[in-house]
């Protein structure tokens, strides 16, 4: 049966990575954060722009995607960086994250006198933290113990043929062999909602899908915009998408086929195995970090126009569907589905391609991402105004 090499954690999940997280508890904190991950090895930085001046809602809603990373099985360690006045509940944080059974340290900027002192603080409790875990080995796990994240962007008519096809039929593997694979934007299930709704598990779930469709909309509404009918990005209109809805059937493709067990808020994790929805937005930036506050431990990208970002802790694989995009973006893109746009492969094929190479991220081997280090962009989706 097939399975992966990761890091078997304490709480029983399996990392495909081996970081220590330095996790800014508010974006006052930042600087001091990239300062420390620049002067450590093994540490990303969590580089949000959350945290204070916020409803008290989205004060919560970021504590809790905070403490959702440092439980994602690619986190080792980690170490918060925290201001002193921030409104995020750094106390909640760091119990939290200690119940992780992980390393966990922390320094607080003002408590510790201001930025040059927190900075050399926070190398040495990186240091420290790196040391406590750069021992630890891989070992041999089946697919039961993954959690895959799906996502696409920077669309053109590519991808709804091509690329996202070929996740689906990696989604439909993944959950056939036991794992558990997450995906989102819901967006772009708008106009194909209905489609989604028929393979619900059940009529409870239909309505989750038809409300989270229903409650994006109003958003939007609410400062006059109606997305129906309407297009898409200036780029995904260049590459030929004419509608959301046209760009939705496509995008929905990516989930595969399987039974949809339920629909699971931004913060939340899934409750249990198979496939979920996770109600979140489009854009990369917070939908990657919402995969990885799901637990997911590699991410595959769909995209037919190049779009080249990571994850700080999360691998992504970007699975291109445009032969000439990807001829032009070699340095970025991982696999070429434009084979089965120009007739040379099968979506089975290029799909089967995928799986190897999803299993051999899982187990150590970089991508084209992670090579160049294009892994910073990402920040938490919030719903209320800034104070």
């Amino acid at each position: 049966m097939p399975g992966f090499q990761g890091y078997v954690r304490k709480d029983g999940k399996v990392g495909a990575r081996n970081y220590v997280a330095v996790i800014p508890s508010v974006v006052c904190s930042v600087e001091v954060v990239e300062a420390i991950v620049a002067n450590t090895v093994m540490t990303q930085g969590i580089i949000h722009h959350q945290g204070c001046c916020q409803t008290p809602p989205d004060l919560e809603r970021v504590t809790d995607c905070l403490i959702k990373i440092c439980e994602n099985p690619n986190v080792g360690a980690a170490l918060i960086v925290s201001l002193g006045c921030e409104g995020v509940d750094t106390n909640r944080l760091e119990a939290a994250a200690r119940a992780t059974g992980k390393p966990i340290e922390r320094v607080n900027i003002q408590e510790l006198g201001g930025t040059s002192a927190a900075i050399a603080a926070g190398i040495n409790a990186a240091q420290r933290l790196v040391m406590a875990i750069s021992g630890q080995q891989r070992e041999s796990v089946d697919m039961s113990s993954f959690v895959m994240g799906i996502k696409c962007g920077a669309s053109d008519t590519t991808s709804g043929v091509a690329s996202n096809p070929v996740i689906g039929y990696v989604a439909d593997k993944v959950v056939d062999l036991g794992g558990t694979v997450i995906f989102g934007e819901t967006t772009e299930f708008i106009g194909a909602e209905h489609i989604l709704q028929r393979r619900a598990k059940n009529p409870h779930v239909a309505s989750e899908i038809a409300r989270i469709v229903t409650e994006m909309e109003d958003r939007a509404k609410a400062i006059g915009v109606d997305m129906r009918k309407g297009q898409p990005t200036p780029g995904n209109i260049e590459g030929g998408l004419s509608t959301i809805e046209e760009k939705s059937l496509g995008a929905i493709v990516k989930s595969g086929t399987r039974t949809i067990e339920g629909v699971i808020g931004y913060t939340e994790v899934p409750k249990g195995k198979g496939l979920w929805i996770k109600d979140s937005p489009g854009r990369e930036i917070e939908l990657l970090s919402g995969m990885a506050v799901g637990g997911a431990q590699v991410i595959l990208f769909s995209t037919g126009r190049g779009a080249p970002q990571g994850f700080p802790v999360v691998p992504v694989i970007k699975i291109c569907g445009n032969p000439v995009t990807f001829a032009h973006m070699q340095q970025d893109m991982d696999v070429n589905a434009g084979l089965i746009v120009d007739g040379t492969s099968s979506i089975e094929d290029v799909g089967e391609e995928v799986f190897q190479q999803l299993v051999r991220v899982a187990s150590g081997e970089t991508t084209k991402g992670e090579s160049i280090k294009y892994t910073k962009s990402m920040d938490f989706y919030c719903l209320g105004p800034v104070l």
